[in-house]
């Protein structure tokens, strides 16, 4: 019983994983800065400071350092909206609840877990209460 248990809990994050591939390079149009936001991609297994954490992680050039139009209060704005109008919609809906979201952008392309000086990056997360994104400061 504990193995059928096992398969549909791995077919089922496959099943999120793979919709979340798909929807890779959309653009998310409709952010209170403006500005123009590209999903990346969802990363799923990998702890956050709270315990189970979901990240999504998004293209927001114009947060850059030089010749960027967007500043950090913007971009906070962006990502609670992130929070609230890509991300809630699409946790799974089964299996353990995350206890943070965590959404990320960034003015250049940086795989999960670089560090590049070089990139303006910022990271905000989020606990749910209520099928609401509630701020938490790092």
């Amino acid at each position: 019983m504990v193995a059928r248990v096992t398969l549909v809990r791995l077919a089922l994050v496959a099943l999120a994983s793979s919709a979340f591939a798909e929807e890779a390079g959309v653009d998310v149009p409709g952010a209170p800065s403006g500005q123009a936001i590209t999903y990346v991609e969802t990363v799923q297994g990998q702890p956050g400071p709270e315990g189970l954490a979901v990240r999504f992680r998004f293209l927001a050039p114009q947060i850059a350092r030089d010749g960027g139009t967007v500043d950090a209060e913007a971009a906070q704005a962006d990502m609670e909206w992130l929070c609230e109008t890509f991300a809630l919609p699409r946790l799974p809906a089964t299996g353990p609840v995350p206890s943070q979201v965590i959404i990320s952008l960034a003015d250049q392309a940086v795989p999960f877990g670089e560090t590049a000086p070089e990139v303006t990056q910022y990271f905000e997360a989020y606990s749910l209460l209520d099928g609401h994104c509630v701020w938490e400061a790092f």
